[in-house]
């Protein structure tokens, strides 16, 4: 015996019907989008910091090993965050300027690690 009236389970086929998500869910939802933000964050971050690297390895003729060591040592020296130093020597790489104390501090930096002093980038 079979009748024509939908018995109200879905069809295969069909898409599931949507959902609230349980109240037991909702703060590991948040603490998810939370993580993806840190993730991209820190994704970003990466990519300013290889950036800077890239320009010690160019610009002062050192291996990236040493580069971050560069890096590493201005940021502990002038209490600026890495991340901080890297966005500031891309901002010196584009547009020629660097803060005097960093710089000498930088310069102090490849002197340790690589052979040679950092070029004037805005003198051609």
């Amino acid at each position: 015996m079979t009748s024509d009236a939908h018995s109200g389970a879905d069809e295969p086929g069909d898409p599931p019907e949507p959902t609230a998500a349980p109240d037991t869910e909702i703060p590991r939802i948040v603490e998810l989008q939370e993580e993806i933000g840190q993730l991209k964050e820190a994704v970003t971050s990466h990519a300013v910091v290889d950036q800077a690297i890239g320009m010690m390895v160019a610009l002062g003729r050192v291996t990236p090993d040493q580069g971050w060591a560069v890096l590493r040592d201005v940021s502990q020296h002038t209490n600026i965050k890495l991340r901080n130093v890297a966005e500031l020597i891309i901002i010196w790489g584009q547009k020629g300027d660097l803060p005097p104390d960093i710089r000498a501090t930088l310069e102090d930096a490849l002197d340790r690690y690589g052979p040679t002093l950092i070029p004037d980038v805005d003198s051609g």
